[in-house]
C-alpha cells in the first residue's frame, strides 16, 4: 500500500486530467477530458491505483495510470508521472 498512500499525500485535488490510454475496465475514451475529484478506497487499489472522476454526472473510478494531468501543481504532475513510469515498466504489487 506504499504506493496508496505516497499519491494520497502528492496529489492535489481537485485536478484536470486526459485519458490518454483505452483499458478494459473504465468507460473512458482516449481523449476524454475528467475532473479528478480524490484516490478511491483502499479496497479498490490493491492491485492498481484507482481515482474518482467526475463523469456524466457521478463519481466513476478508473485508473490513474489511463490520465495524463492537464492542470495541476508541480507535486501532483511528478505523483502521477512516477505512478505511469511504474506500470509501463511492468511492476507490480
Amino acid at each position: 500500500m506504499g504506493w496508496y498512500y505516497y499519491l494520497e499525500e502528492k496529489l492535489e485535488f481537485p485536478f484536470k486530467a486526459r485519458c490518454v490510454d483505452i483499458r478494459s475496465v473504465s468507460l473512458l475514451k482516449k481523449g476524454e477530458e475528467v475532473e479528478v475529484l480524490a484516490m478511491a478506497r483502499e479496497d479498490d487499489c490493491m492491485r492498481e491505483m484507482f481515482v474518482l472522476t467526475r463523469f456524466a454526472g457521478r463519481r466513476l473510478g478508473v485508473p490513474l495510470s489511463q490520465l495524463e494531468v492537464l492542470e495541476a501543481g508541480p507535486e501532483t504532475h511528478e505523483a502521477v508521472q512516477d505512478w505511469r513510469y511504474w506500470v509501463a515498466m511492468g511492476y507490480e504489487f
